[in-house]
C-alpha cells in the first residue's frame, strides 16, 4: 500500500521557527563569494564589449561646401581642428564693411528722391540688414585685434601696406554716386536699381574670391556670414530685376 507523501518536503519553512535563517546560515560562504565574483566579472566583460564595439549607426561627418558647391563626407577618423587665422578672412571683412557702407549710403537717398513704394520697401530692407552686418563684422575684427578699416590711419586713400586703395568689386564710382544724388523719381529708381544690382554682384565676387583662397572661409562665423550674404544678395538681385522691368514698362 502506497505511503502518503511527506508534505514537509514541499512546505515552506516557518519563518518564526528560525528554520529559514538556519538554511541561509548553512550555505557555505566561499560558494556565495564565488557566485558574486563571477557576476562582477560578467558585468565588467559586457561593459568592455559595448565600449569597444563601434556604433553601428554612427552619423557621418559632413563638411559643408561653399555656395554652389557640394558638401563632402569625411572619413570616420576625422578629428576636429580649429581653423588657422587667415589674412584673407580679415581682408574680406574689412572690405565688406566698406562695401556695405556704400550700399547704406545709397539707401539713405531714397526717402527724399522717390515715392516708389517697392523701391522704398527694398531700400529699407537693404539698409537694415547691411547695417546689422556691419556691426557684426566690426565685432568680429575687434575680437581678433584686427583693424576695422583696410585704410592706413589718417590716409584713407592708402591701404595698410601703403599702397593705393583698390575699390571693392561692384562699388559705384564717384561719378555714379553723383548722378544718383542728382536724380529724382523714375530716373532715380532706374539708377538706384541698376547701381545696387552692380553692387550686389560685386559682393558675390568677393564671396567667391574668399572661398577660392586656400585656407580662407573656414572660420565658422565667416563661413555662415559669407554663405548667407551670397544667398540674400542673389535673392535681392532677382527682386530688383522684377521692379526695374515694371518701371521700364510703365515709363516706356
Amino acid at each position: 500500500m502506497p505511503q502518503p507523501a511527506d508534505k514537509s518536503r514541499f512546505s515552506r519553512p516557518d519563518p518564526s521557527s528560525g528554520q529559514e535563517l538556519r538554511s541561509l546560515q548553512a550555505l557555505p560562504w566561499a560558494s556565495l563569494a564565488a557566485i558574486l565574483f563571477c557576476g562582477v566579472l560578467f558585468t565588467a566583460a559586457q561593459a568592455q564589449s559595448k565600449a569597444s564595439d563601434p556604433a553601428p549607426n554612427s552619423a557621418p561627418i559632413v563638411q559643408p561646401g561653399a555656395p554652389g558647391m557640394p558638401s563632402k563626407t569625411l572619413p570616420p577618423d576625422t578629428t576636429g581642428q580649429a581653423p588657422q587665422r587667415s589674412s584673407a578672412d580679415v581682408e574680406f571683412m574689412q572690405g565688406m564693411i566698406m562695401h556695405h557702407a556704400q550700399a547704406v549710403e545709397m539707401t539713405a537717398l531714397i526717402a527724399s528722391h522717390t515715392q516708389n513704394r517697392e523701391v522704398r520697401a527694398l531700400g529699407a530692407r537693404i539698409s537694415l540688414s547691411q547695417s546689422e552686418e556691419i556691426k557684426f563684422m566690426r565685432r568680429w575684427l575687434l575680437l581678433r585685434g584686427e583693424p576695422i578699416s583696410m585704410a592706413m590711419p589718417g590716409m584713407p586713400e592708402m591701404d595698410q601696406s601703403g599702397n593705393p586703395m583698390q575699390a571693392m568689386p561692384g562699388m559705384l564710382t564717384p561719378q555714379q554716386m553723383s548722378a544718383l544724388r542728382q536724380a529724382r523719381g523714375a530716373e532715380f529708381d532706374r539708377l538706384f536699381l541698376t547701381g545696387m544690382m552692380q553692387h550686389h554682384n560685386g559682393a558675390l565676387i568677393m564671396v567667391k574670391n574668399l572661398f577660392d583662397t586656400p585656407g580662407a572661409g573656414q572660420d565658422a562665423d565667416i563661413f555662415d556670414f559669407a554663405t548667407d550674404a551670397d544667398n540674400t544678395q542673389r535673392a535681392e538681385i532677382r527682386i530688383m530685376q522684377e521692379i526695374l522691368q515694371g518701371i521700364l514698362k510703365e515709363n516706356g
